[in-house]
């Protein structure tokens, strides 16, 4: 919850006046409120970090939300493929990575191990390419398995840090990796960047009825707070994998994969270049599409469950360097496409994506 720009502590009474109204700490309503004495002292007036954030976005053409209601659906992986791609595009892209307690995309960039640099001007990005930059805490972890347990007032401090004091430079586009859910870092990013103008939110959700509950919600969330839903992508939209590359068992589990390509390969040769298809989740319910009718958002398309795409992803490296991840890159391409086109924004070339 917030309060006229600055959010209402977690713990505080009910019918909070909000820590920058003149009452703070005064009214009834603060009676017996941990809170009360800080607020009663505490200076009034907008916060000037805001003006700060404002200045440094100053450089940033577009903003863009990647967000999801359910944990596991592979945000972290939409978000690094994006941004490789927008990158092999020539754009200038910033990835800003605020999943406080779960951040992965240092591994999905391949920048595990790098650390965070001060200059006169701010903290620097670690830089996959010299258009490509990422901000992630998890660079300032000194062991990558350190648990961050943190509360929200901890958290929502550094965003707000990462907004004010990284310099990005000149950015064409700025993806944000948010955790899932629609707590404390969703309202912070939100609030702290309106004032700059956010073009909108990519949500990610997968077929099934227990991720699209959730999603829902997401949508929800960003029709309240007047975020525009650039539209939803549903992951792991069945198993798309070369029929070469399947390995194939028995009745008793004993691997005879060599025996079954041989005897395609000298009977039905042309069946090797086929994609086998298979649904790993029930989407009987008719998954993100029907979801995407029902609420009113664009539907900006599906992408396969590929084991490519995990592949490059776990090596931190685009899916569309692997010629062999034909069928993800193809179809992460057209939804960058769809986005693009939302946005106006014109291709700078067509290399690499």
């Amino acid at each position: 919850m917030e309060n006229g720009g600055k959010e209402i502590p977690q713990d505080a009474n009910e019918h909070c006046p909000g820590p920058e109204s003149e009452s703070a700490g005064k009214s009834d309503a603060c009676e017996g409120c941990p809170n009360q004495e800080a607020c009663a002292t505490a200076p009034k007036g907008p916060d000037p970090d805001l003006v700060s954030i404002v200045e440094r976005m100053t450089t940033v053409k577009h903003k863009i939300l990647v967000l999801s209601g359910k944990g596991g659906v592979g945000k972290s992986t939409f978000s690094a493929q994006l941004s490789f791609a927008l990158a092999a595009m020539d754009f200038q892209v910033g990835l800003l990575d605020i999943d406080i307690c779960g951040p992965s995309i240092p591994k999905m960039l391949g920048l595990e191990g790098q650390e965070i640099h001060q200059s006169n001007l701010g903290w620097s990005p670690v830089y996959v390419e010299s258009n490509l930059g990422v901000m992630s805490i998890g660079f300032m972890l000194p062991n990558p398995d350190d648990a961050v347990i943190w509360r929200g007032p901890r958290k929502n401090g550094i965003i707000k840090q990462f907004l004010k004091d990284v310099y990005w430079g000149e950015l064409d586009f700025l993806i944000v990796d948010a955790p899932p859910g629609t707590s404390d870092e969703h309202i912070s990013i939100v609030q702290f960047l309106q004032a700059t103008g956010i073009d909108g939110a990519v949500i990610v959700t997968t077929p099934q009825q227990v991720s699209l509950i959730d999603v829902r919600k997401e949508v929800s969330f960003c029709k309240k707070v007047g975020l525009q839903v650039l539209g939803v992508v549903e992951n792991m939209s069945g198993l798309s994998q070369p029929l070469s590359e399947l390995r194939f068992l028995d009745g008793e589990q004993k691997d005879v994969t060599e025996l079954v390509i041989a005897s395609m390969r000298e009977k039905v040769p042309e069946m090797l270049n086929l994609v086998a298809f298979s649904e790993v989740f029930d989407s009987s319910g008719g998954g993100g599409a029907k979801m995407c009718m029902d609420m009113g958002v664009p539907f900006l398309g599906k992408v396969p469950l590929d084991p490519r795409l995990c592949k490059a992803a776990e090596e931190g490296r685009s899916c569309f360097d692997d010629s062999k991840c034909r069928v993800s890159a193809t179809a992460l391409k057209a939804i960058m496409e769809k986005i693009l086109s939302q946005l106006k924004v014109s291709r700078v070339d067509d290399g690499g994506a």
